[in-house]
């Protein structure tokens, strides 16, 4: 991979797929914003990390001329161009956006409300909207292009009838890559969506845990590495034809066996 300079959102926890994400770039020899909300996280089941953003930093090799971070909440409407501002005042000009955040929202149909799909809406779909619209803006053309990728989840391959905001917000971005792809390809920017498949986080329980493992020919889910693997052939140049596409990187899950 050309050395690239990008802004990773969702890194907050050493089990996530943003942290691996950074991980993998800082070691391919990119400069990294990382962008963390651990409020978030702490309502959550799976908690913030326990180190606190400090420690997740840390790991990474601390703050220093390849690694750089904010912490912001992207349900505020502001916070994109800020986050973006943050970025590229730290960095100079970004050839590389990688939208991993996510509000993981579960919900029946009887159980939904306004405020919750509203909330859902803001973080994982109007964020990641004017994301792309502050990354357009401020991109400069370079040798080795542009990359945009974004995280979709297998609402398109089987029903999500458990968490229907974080369903539909995850379809829209899903959707949105071919027409986002369009937009930007004249600028030598490329669009693509990862769907990693069931990846090991550390969010579910021990016995789903079980129940998908049985349903991937490997026995096990995916690791976070393997999501940041199909990010870094997305941002390498034999990649460079590639857009507007969705990634099902699943490892053969088998959603119809028991």
């Amino acid at each position: 991979m050309s050395s690239r300079t990008a802004l990773v959102t969702g890194v907050s926890r050493r089990q996530g797929i943003g942290y691996a994400i950074a991980r993998r770039l800082l070691d391919d020899g990119a400069r990294v914003f990382a962008q963390s909300w651990s409020p978030y996280d702490a309502t959550e089941p799976w908690g913030a990390d326990p180190l606190g953003i400090e420690g997740v930093l840390g790991e990474l090799g601390g703050v220093s001329d390849s690694l750089a971070h904010a912490e912001a909440d992207l349900e505020a409407p502001e916070a994109p161009s800020e986050l973006m501002r943050a970025a590229t005042d730290r960095f100079g000009p970004l050839d590389t956006l990688v939208l991993n955040h996510a509000r993981s929202s579960l919900g029946t149909l009887p159980e939904l409300t306004a405020a919750e799909l509203d909330r859902t809406w803001a973080i994982n779909v109007r964020a990641a909207l004017l994301l792309v619209q502050a990354f357009a803006e401020q991109y400069r053309d370079t040798p080795h292009g542009g990359r945009v990728v974004l995280f979709t989840s297998g609402q398109h391959l089987a029903p999500m009838a458990d968490e229907i905001p974080y369903a539909t917000t995850k379809g829209a971005l899903h959707e949105l890559t071919l027409t986002l792809s369009e937009a930007l390809v004249d600028r030598g920017i490329t669009v693509n969506c990862v769907n990693p498949g069931p990846t090991d986080t550390g969010w579910a329980t021990e016995e789903l845990t079980r129940h998908v493992g049985r349903s991937l020919p490997r026995g096990r889910w995916n690791s976070p590495a393997e999501a940041a693997g199909v990010v870094a052939m997305l941002l390498g140049s034999d990649a460079a034809t590639i857009t507007g596409r969705v990634i099902d990187a699943e490892a053969g899950f088998r959603r119809w066996q028991p």
